[in-house]
């Protein structure tokens, strides 16, 4: 369904979310900073953010922004639950709700109109039911499209409600900072800011191929249509992920070949892991490599049949990332490696090829060398499922400190992308 000429596109977000849990469950933390992790802050309550407290964040310089600041450990089992319930209320009133994360969500509630009210009465009854009985707070964006719904939402909060009718969109949007936009993170609003573009009037007034010029064609053309709320992306009710992948901060660190294997050997792991559960192998693999500067750098390769195994993916992702960082010899430092396949394919059974010694066998998954890894990665998968993640492993990774992150924190937040 194609959105609806009024603003009938609701966007729903828990306010940090993890850190009103747990408020939730110890209603002693209310109102204090608290944070949820220790060596890294996985999630920020409003009060601690106000220090400059937030996710990423290693342990020690969040207590030192704020000495009062009080961690707290985390309960995961309770995220999922709370969320579920969340989202058993937006469904109460329209069936159409696109889940897009464990505690964000779009609801298209044109057809329920007749029933509930306008839009602006149905979001005002959704954060009253969640905030009576659920006990969490919620921002909710009402607009005519997907992304100013969103943005309605970040000025809403915390715990409001903001909506943009069609008439009102352009004196709504251009006064607020471009970094509120989808897609502009520290390194385009700063690209952006060289070239005197704050705002998203700004934005709105560059003609789209000088930012297509400035970001790349994709990126520049994007940002040129939503600036100017030109978002014709309908609710999805189904989503299937047409790419996975994981990331992993690292602060600031020598950019040495043992922190790039480990750490690319764990994070291809989880997304190695993560297609064979859903039955599902990739042809593309990306690595991004982000220097202490904060300059990113993406290298890719399109490979002639679609793979699965975590050694193969470690190999690939590796190599990539090597190439990344020879091509920049001034940047010594990486603050942050990620990988992600995406051409991805249905995967149910290995098809095994004849030995015509066509190319690399270790990366072709239907050769000898390909069937043995695609057949340990089973195995492996079998163990995990019976005893837990942490049962068995590559050992130069679980032999490693590269995750700081609780396991739990990481399925959680992995859990919508499969």
């Amino acid at each position: 369904m194609a959105p609806a000429v009024g603003a009938t596109i609701l966007h729903a977000d828990l306010d940090a979310f993890y850190a009103s849990v747990e408020q939730l469950l110890d209603p002693s933390l209310i109102g204090r900073p608290i944070a949820v992790g220790g060596g890294v802050v996985l999630a920020a309550s409003y009060e601690a953010k106000a220090f400059g407290v937030g996710a990423g964040m290693a342990g020690w310089r969040a207590r030192r922004l704020c000495p009062d600041l009080r961690f707290v450990g985390g309960h995961f089992k309770e995220y999922q639950r709370l969320a579920d319930r969340v989202m058993d209320v937006f469904n109460d009133f329209t069936p159409l709700v696109e889940r897009i994360s464990i505690d964000e969500a779009f609801l298209d509630v044109s057809g329920s109109v007749h029933l509930f009210g306008t839009p602006s009465d149905i979001a005002v009854a959704i954060r009253e039911r969640v905030r009576t009985e659920i006990g969490l707070p919620v921002s909710v964006g009402v607009a005519r499209t997907k992304h100013l719904a969103k943005v309605a939402s970040q000025v809403a909060k915390p715990d409001g409600l903001v909506v943009v009718e069609p008439e009102h969109e352009r004196a709504f949007l251009h006064p607020l900072p471009v970094e509120l936009m989808w897609g502009v993170g520290p390194v385009t609003r700063g690209r952006l800011a060289e070239r005197g573009i704050r705002t998203i009037g700004d934005l709105a007034a560059t003609p789209s191929a000088g930012l297509q010029h400035l970001l790349g064609d994709a990126v520049g053309g994007k940002l040129a249509s939503l600036a100017v709320n030109a978002d014709p992306r309908p609710i999805q009710i189904t989503h299937r992920a047409s790419s996975m992948g994981a990331q992993s901060a690292l602060g600031r660190r020598r950019a040495t070949p043992e922190l790039v294997r480990v750490t690319l050997g764990y994070l291809s792991d989880r997304v190695a892991g993560r297609m064979r559960a859903a039955a599902r192998a990739g042809r593309t693999i990306t690595v991004r490599v982000r220097f202490a500067a904060m300059k990113s750098v993406t290298r890719s390769v399109t490979l002639p049949v679609a793979i699965s195994t975590t050694r193969t993916l470690t190999e690939l992702a590796s190599e990539l990332a090597h190439v990344a960082i020879d091509d920049h010899p001034s940047e010594r430092e990486i603050s942050l490696l990620a990988v992600s396949v995406s051409n991805l394919v249905d995967e149910p059974a290995l098809q095994l090829e004849l030995p015509l010694r066509l190319g690399d066998d270790r990366h072709r998954p239907g050769t000898a060398a390909g069937a043995a890894r695609w057949a340990l990665d089973r195995s492996v998968d079998a163990v995990r499922a019976r005893f837990g993640r942490e049962a068995v492993g590559y050992a130069a990774v679980v032999f490693s400190d590269v995750s700081a992150v609780p396991e739990e924190f990481r399925e959680l937040a992995e859990k919508l992308t499969k």
